[in-house]
């Protein structure tokens, strides 16, 4: 009978012991799951803003003078619903948040020439959010600056 309830005190004292063991480790693994999933989430919002650069950047390559076409165009890439697969982190028409850079690179009708070319940069940035708590403390902020930039040849500079 003794040796029943030292078993019985031994099998509690070990539950109690796994409990406390999950109870200590359960904060990190979700912190390490959360920081995963939010560093997934950036690397997904650094290619939408490289894919915005790069549509802007194309067009800015046909018709380099039509600023607000090119920034419309850098900003159109957005997928239109949540509920799509295609959804977006970023919303890209928010004009407070994300930032459109329109550089044209080179002298005026230019051209293509053995010396060089036109070219036209169209940079996107955003300050993407971090959701892992005590980020602000490793970071000094709770976002991290994401910017893309793309450069294309003008094909038809703009001559008047």
């Amino acid at each position: 009978m003794l040796e029943s309830k030292a078993e019985t005190r031994s099998f509690h004292m070990e539950h109690a012991q796994s409990v406390l063991e999950v109870a200590i480790s359960l904060p990190v693994i979700i912190l390490l799951l959360v920081g995963t999933l939010n560093f997934g989430m950036g690397i997904f919002s650094f290619m939408i803003l490289r894919d915005a650069a790069q549509e802007g950047a194309l067009y800015a390559s046909f018709d380099p003078a039509n600023k607000a076409v090119i920034e419309s165009r850098a900003r159109g890439i957005n997928p239109e619903s949540v509920g799509s697969p295609e959804y977006s982190p970023i919303d890209l028409s928010d004009k407070e948040h994300v930032k459109v850079n329109i550089k044209i690179i080179g002298r005026a009708c230019q051209g293509i020439s053995e010396k060089g070319s036109n070219s036209v940069q169209v940079s996107v940035s955003y300050n993407y959010p971090l959701y892992v708590p005590f980020a602000g403390r490793v970071f000094g902020s709770n976002t991290i600056p994401l910017s893309a930039s793309a450069t294309n040849v003008i094909l038809q500079p703009p001559c008047h």
